[in-house]
């Protein structure tokens, strides 16, 4: 580690200097080989290998016909033919597992919980008789103000789109009369607007209409915002971001393949809450049909206010399959694909790139002008190439190269905002840009957010931060679900996600010299408290200890490996 990558900690907090031992206890078989010899017995990784992490089998879980039963309400049949699941509520409340807590927080806000009797938390929703309760009055008020959630995949849809009958004849032939004028236009031809022949519904008429409409806008300008980051950008964490100040929200990168296979996980990705009063989604694909079809389809069927392009994921399987950056190196595809996506579109489009693929060979300042000129309403550099990935530091001075090629034209800089101070040094030198995108930042400290616009630094109490993750399991309870499944992928996301970037922050009041930077790593360091300590381990079985702290113990046979297995070590 080199001297200016080395967070300094203030003596008496710094630990000496131990050998880091790896924590095999909650990983697989699998990931064992990965990262050493195996240690478990070939009886034991049998036993792991079974339960798989599953928290339940089927055959202990309550049917879905009784889950919602209430005192007033007569059992009703269930319909299905060799049912495998439970059907004697008093049976099922034997094996179901004990309650974690005694208050369920979907219950408490909203009067009701759609999971039911199948409730982790259900003492004060579950009558004596076993049955599910419901207050009427407060589940009516808050019906009222329904939808708090907007965008989720509706079984017509799904069913039109899974028989191929969704009418994506506008996409079609925009696609082919957009491609017809480029193939003139490098033919050394002029753009005759009539030279495509009109071909059912769609007229070259409705096509000149679409091309011509005004776009609805946004203010970009001087706004924070929220990096759509992919796998940890949920909606649970952009409603904490929301309340500490961010203006600007994206979805996760949603493939457009899996949009328009109806895939019910990628559907999630485009969930919106009714918090967040500027939202967008992000699209990853490698060809303008797709795009264009998904810009349509997301346009009618969907409340965004404007889809985002990436042009900078540098995941191996997405490049090399000609998406993400990989479309950075096909410049015909690139600009039908931005071509069509803007035409389809009346919300803005907007384009998150990379400054290029290779290290020594930035090429967004020449890509940028040709953005606008395609029909970008904004656009986002994130200052590294693909290559670089996060080994280098943010290069703010080509952001500004890039947005001073398009002034005053909305350009946002991204990289390694981690402070108000490094949003202040960012914006003296990059004079051009409208505002500023923060995403590994935001992960580490949500509150950053809340810090830049009050232009302090937090020295923020472990508890404060320990009511942030709590907060967290929640808004996942409400989001997923409080039953056996909700509680286990709301413990999979704050472990996988949440956690593995919240113990890299270094409380103000340890450091030495403040801020921390994004690219610094601290010594072993002991906190203020206990609390505080325990928070600042890289340990993943210390990141377990909290999630049992909000979600009760984990379940037989459980198995857990970050995705940064240098976060494993004890």
């Amino acid at each position: 580690m080199s001297d200016d990558s080395i967070c300094i900690i203030k003596p008496e907090y710094v630990l000496t200097e131990h050998k880091r031992e790896i924590s095999l206890e909650c990983i697989s078989q699998r990931d064992k080989n990965i990262l050493g010899p195996a240690t478990d017995t070939p009886q034991q990784d049998e036993s792991r290998r079974k339960s798989s992490g599953r928290v339940e089998k089927k055959s202990k879980e309550l049917c879905s016909s009784l889950i919602h039963l209430t005192d007033s309400q007569a059992i009703r049949n269930c319909s299905r033919n060799k049912c495998i699941f439970l059907h004697d509520i008093q049976e099922y409340l034997k094996v179901k597992p004990n309650d974690i807590s005694d208050i369920c927080y979907n219950f408490y806000i909203s009067g009701k919980c759609d999971r039911g009797i199948g409730c982790r938390f259900g003492k004060n929703h579950i009558s004596d008789k076993g049955n599910n309760i419901i207050d009427e009055q407060k589940y009516e008020k808050w019906s009222e103000n329904e939808p708090h959630i907007s965008n989720s995949l509706t079984s017509e849809l799904q069913q039109s789109l899974r028989r191929k009958q969704y009418d994506f004849t506008l996409s079609e032939r925009l696609i082919k009369y957009n491609d017809e004028l480029y193939r003139n236009k490098t033919d050394g031809n002029s753009d005759d607007l009539n030279v495509i022949k009109t071909n059912g519904s769609v007229t070259d008429e409705d096509i000149i209409k679409l091309l011509q409409r005004e776009k609805k806008k946004i203010d970009m300008k001087d706004k924070l915002v929220l990096s759509p980051l992919t796998t940890v950008g949920n909606l649970p964490f952009r409603r904490i971001c929301k309340e500490f100040g961010a203006d600007v929200t994206c979805g996760e990168m949603a493939m457009c393949t899996a949009l328009l296979q109806a895939a019910p996980q990628e559907w999630a990705l485009v969930k919106r809450h009714h918090t967040e009063d500027v939202f967008g989604v992000q699209l990853c694909a490698n060809n303008p049909h797709l795009l264009t079809k998904c810009g349509q389809l997301l346009e009618k069927e969907t409340n965004i206010d404007f889809i985002d392009l990436n042009l900078g994921c540098p995941i191996e399987l997405v490049y090399k399959q000609g998406g993400g950056c990989g479309l950075l190196r096909r410049p015909r595809v690139l600009e039908l694909c931005i071509r069509n996506l803007s035409s389809i579109l009346s919300i803005p489009l907007t384009i998150k790139t990379r400054i290029g693929v290779y290290n020594n060979e930035n090429i967004a300042h020449n890509l940028v002008p040709k953005f606008k000129e395609w029909g970008a309403s904004a656009i986002t550099v994130h200052g590294r190439s693909r290559e670089q990935r996060y080994t280098k530091l943010a290069d703010w001075d080509y952001i500004e190269q890039c947005a001073k090629t398009v002034y005053p034209f909305p350009v946002i800089g991204n990289g390694d905002i981690l402070s108000y101070e490094d949003y202040k040094i960012a914006r003296e030198k990059c004079a051009s840009i409208s505002g500023v995108m923060i995403g590994r930042g935001a992960l580490i400290k949500p509150w950053i957010f809340t810090e830049i616009k009050e232009q302090k630094l937090w020295d923020i109490s472990s508890s404060e931060r320990f009511d942030i993750i709590k907060k967290y399991v929640n808004y996942g309870l409400e989001h997923w679900g409080s039953d056996n499944k909700g509680v286990e992928n709301t413990r999979r996301f704050l472990l996988m996600e949440l956690l593995s970037f919240l113990y890299r922050y270094v409380p103000v009041g340890l450091l030495e010299v403040p801020p921390q930077k994004i690219n610094e790593r601290p010594p072993f360091y002991k906190g203020r408290d206990d609390l505080e300590t325990l928070m600042a381990s890289p340990s993943a079985s210390d990141w377990i200890k909290i999630s049992e702290m909000l979600l009760g113990p984990v379940p037989e046979g459980f198995q857990f490996l970050p995705k940064h297995k240098a976060n494993s070590y004890k």
